[in-house]
């Protein structure tokens, strides 16, 4: 088998090492148990890319790195290697005593040089680099007491109901992991703390509308079998998974934006996309325009305050 090769990206020619290397383990039967090699992640990659590409333009990222496969272990990189070559962007970014290096995935070669680097996951920032105190993305992680889609099926629609009283614009994504991301653009005009204050209030609005199936608890001890509303992402240098992004788990899950039309579906689950077919739910343009529709929150804070009081 070859030790390398080389594939086209954009205008950049990226060399692959040992691209048979399996990252997902096979074995038993169906898509969970389906073997993958850093060759179809990468295939999956520069595929995506024209879908995944607008998510992450100056964007500071987080990469999750399994060497070994996802049987291995795991690394959480921020700093970009000094390695990497000269062509990947890298943004400075200010940290508590220091700074962080952190790359910015502009272009496809990135995409495909950081895979054949068994960087499985991307995981971003809700701000951009040039404004990284105002956040322009808010995410509610809708997370699960169990491995129970229907709780989270629920969850969605209650919360998906509630943000359009508030009249804002969202879109649910999947995790590939066990629950459902809802993402709200907004205009930038807040930083990450008015912003995180106002998704905890809406998060305790919906809680206290279903306590017996929602809780903002951040102990589990305290959430029973209650879904969590989890709102902590929304936070300087914090970040979420991006759309389009292959997660660790057996099967290779995408995370992978759908429409709200799209939850009733009885076919849907946190990992109902894969490698092997994300792609096609891509092309249809589930976040059709969403980019562009960011709010402020001016106004749906005082909607939420109306239905406080």
């Amino acid at each position: 088998m070859p030790s390398a090769r080389t594939v086209r990206a954009g205008r950049r020619t990226v060399e692959l090492h040992r691209p048979d290397k399996v990252l997902f383990p096979g074995g038993g039967h169906g898509e969970e148990h389906k073997e993958y090699t850093k060759a179809d992640l990468v295939a999956y990659y520069r595929a995506v890319a024209p879908y995944l590409l607008p998510q992450l333009r100056g964007r500071p990222l987080m990469l999750e790195r399994h060497p070994d496969g996802t049987d291995g272990p795991r690394f959480m990189q921020k700093n970009a290697s000094e390695h990497y070559p000269d062509w990947i962007r890298r943004v400075e970014m200010t940290k508590e005593g220091g700074t962080v290096r952190h790359v910015v995935c502009e272009d496809t070669a990135t995409l495909v040089y950081l895979a054949d680097q068994a960087c499985i996951t991307l995981h971003r920032w809700l701000s951009r680099a040039a404004r990284p105190d105002v956040p322009d993305r808010l995410v509610f992680d809708l997370d699960p007491g169990a491995d129970d889609f229907e709780q989270v099926r629920q969850a969605a629609h209650d919360l998906g109901e509630l943000l359009g009283e508030l009249e804002l614009p969202s879109g649910p994504m999947t995790t590939g992991s066990r629950g459902v991301h809802v993402v709200v653009p907004l205009r930038g005009d807040d930083d990450f703390d008015g912003v995180r204050a106002f998704a905890k209030d809406v998060a305790e609005v919906l809680a206290a509308r279903r306590p017996d199936r929602l809780t903002t608890a951040a102990r589990k001890k305290d959430r029973g079998d209650r879904l969590y509303l989890d709102v902590q992402r929304n936070a300087y240098a914090q970040t979420a998974v991006a759309p389009y992004t292959v997660r660790a788990r057996p099967g290779a899950p995408v995370a992978t934006p759908f429409t709200w039309e799209q939850l009733d579906d009885p076919a849907l689950g946190a990992r109902r996309w894969t490698v092997a077919d994300a792609v096609d739910q891509a092309r249809t343009d589930p976040w059709a325009g969403l980019a562009n529709r960011g709010r402020a929150l001016g106004p749906a804070r005082r909607r939420l305050n109306a239905l406080r009081a």
